[in-house]
């Protein structure tokens, strides 16, 4: 598995593969955070992504120009995130309302991905993330227009709270 970092509270900590996979496809999007010079640059984006052995690889696409290109090939790492909010649940006392979520956290490797084959198996994994199916054929001058970048996972903490 990536490697896990440390977690509080270890009752809510989610750390099979399986159950891992789960959560991850009901997320619905992820956020990549770049460090840009003295800021924080967060950018939501839809993804696939492929889990082998507990190690994690997300994908996303985008623009071929832009800030998040240019981090993209000028940032070797990058942090992420993704969440769902489940439930709200009330209480008569105003701190006592929490929400259940199911949320990932981690670090890794941002790269852009090339090769032709490898993105066709990223835009894959993006689609079937979004639409259930993952066996697509993409116009190769679709695939050399689009810009796709792969984050692998050098740690993911995954977290519960029901």
């Amino acid at each position: 598995m990536s490697t896990q970092r440390p977690m509080r509270k270890k009752d809510r900590e989610v750390t099979e593969p399986a159950a891992i996979n789960g959560i991850i496809e009901q997320m619905d999007a992820i956020r990549i955070g770049f460090f840009d010079g003295d800021e924080v640059y967060i950018v939501p984006l839809s993804f696939g992504y492929a889990e082998e052995d507990g190690k994690y690889t997300f994908y996303m696409h985008g623009a071929k120009a832009g800030r998040k290109a240019d981090l993209v090939r000028q940032c070797a790492k990058a942090g992420f995130e993704l969440d769902r909010a489940i439930e709200v649940k009330t209480d008569p006392e105003p701190c006592d309302h929490t929400v259940q979520y199911n949320s990932i956290i981690g670090h890794g490797s941002i790269d852009e991905v090339t090769d032709p084959e490898e993105k066709k198996v990223a835009l894959n994994a993006i689609m079937k993330q979004n639409t259930g199916k993952g066996d697509w054929d993409f116009p190769e001058k679709m695939v050399q227009a689009t810009f796709v970048m792969k984050l692998s996972a050098d740690w993911i903490t995954c977290k519960v709270h029901e």
